[in-house]
């Protein structure tokens, strides 16, 4: 096992080899020096309202570096119905993706388009994006998966891009599918639904700094479960073992409810804690609409309900990792180990259980601000029964 997979070194990880700095090294040559160029000297919008703006000013951008074939491929109609079945966690060769691939563009476009997510995101949230993207490349340059597809991320704008309307950002690719509508009449952003995961959870990037994308949500699950007295954490705990998602990116989800312990039987201090686990999912762009998100979510916290399986203990050399979910009217989050490697296997990287995560964040009265219902996915991914809710076979 790799220094830094013990939990000792998991936060000091996530506080500066997830910097975008660090994230840019582990992508292919061709998008690292993108990102790089596209975040330095980025500040942060602070209201919803100036992340809309330069969203969309960052999508003209882009747009004006296409030509007229490439503009049609990237941009459909707001209510189309590829906005639910185009995002999976499943490889891009299992399940298409909506928009361009941005590893076929030039250089310059190539820069635009990561402008689009830099202009969406906070640098924390943009750090966890390029993190994430480091990681499915240092599998492609290192492990013994054929799979062809890693390192392959799409986009697409469903609606025209604007400041005065509403549109949607998609993004993704095997271990990301961000489906952002930003509506610029009510100054709202959501990101529901959103699909993040990472393989392997901790990795070496090329400059040699080990990086952990989701380490926030671990450390955050794990301070509110030891939070909670002995008899909290019986009424939450379900199984030694870890589940599969039961609402997987791609697929269609009945929102269960009800199982573990309920926001009302929690504390001030733990509500505030299980509240900092959701902002993973909630918090990745400016603080206005991480705290609206939060707000909403917070009051019905009492109806929402907490469930757990697995380990109980954060630690990565034991075990096959957790399972958790946070069930509610405003919230459905999911984050499950994966068993499987899908054959990307790396020497001293733990790339299963522990080291291969895949969650998913929804909002049950508000995905995809209400524009579409939600269809499953046409590729492998709403295939009733496939591994990890998404997981393909093995590679090769």
């Amino acid at each position: 096992m790799a220094g830094g997979l013990f939990l000792s070194g998991c936060s000091d990880t996530a506080g500066s080899d997830s910097s975008t700095a660090a994230t840019a090294g582990a992508i292919s040559t061709s998008l690292a020096t993108d990102v790089s160029a596209t975040s330095s000297g980025t500040t942060d919008s602070s209201t919803t309202a100036e992340t809309i703006a330069s969203t969309a000013e960052a999508a003209e951008l882009f747009l004006q570096t296409l030509s007229q074939e490439e503009r049609e491929q990237v941009t459909y109609e707001f209510d189309d119905e590829a906005k639910t079945t185009s995002w999976s966690n499943f490889p891009v060769t299992f399940v298409d993706r909506a928009g361009l691939n941005i590893s076929e563009l030039t250089e310059e476009q190539r820069t635009a388009a990561l402008g689009v997510l830099d202009a969406l995101l906070s640098d924390e949230g943009y750090a966890t994006v390029t993190g994430i993207m480091g990681g499915d490349e240092f599998l492609h340059e290192n492990s013994t998966s054929t799979e062809d597809s890693l390192g392959q991320y799409y986009i697409a704008f469903f609606g025209d891009p604007s400041d005065s309307a509403t549109w949607e950002v998609q993004f993704g690719g095997h271990h990301i599918g961000i489906n952002a509508t930003l509506d610029g009449t009510a100054d709202s952003i959501t990101f529901a639904p959103t699909h993040l995961g990472s393989q392997p959870a901790v990795y070496t990037n090329g400059e040699g700094n080990e990086v952990q994308p989701l380490a926030g949500m671990y450390e955050t699950a794990f301070a509110f479960y030891d939070s909670l007295s002995a008899e909290q954490q019986a009424r939450l705990y379900q199984s030694a073992s870890v589940a599969d998602l039961v609402c997987a990116p791609g697929s269609t989800c009945d929102y269960p409810t009800g199982t573990g312990i309920a926001g009302s039987e929690l504390t001030a201090e733990q509500k505030q804690l299980l509240l900092d686990v959701i902002a993973n999912w909630v918090g990745l762009s400016d603080e206005e609409t991480t705290s609206v998100a939060l707000a909403t979510i917070e009051a019905t916290l009492d109806d929402t309900f907490v469930n757990w399986s697995g380990a109980t203990e954060y630690d990565m050399t034991q075990g096959d990792g957790i399972y958790f979910q946070i069930s509610g009217p405003n919230v459905y989050i999911e984050f499950s180990n994966q068993q499987g490697s899908a054959g990307a296997d790396v020497a001293g990287y733990v790339t299963s259980g522990w080291g291969h995560i895949h969650t998913i964040y929804r909002d049950p009265t508000n995905d995809y601000a209400g524009s579409v219902t939600q269809q499953a996915a046409s590729g492998m991914g709403s295939r009733a029964g496939a591994p990890g809710g998404g997981e393909p076979p093995r590679a090769g």
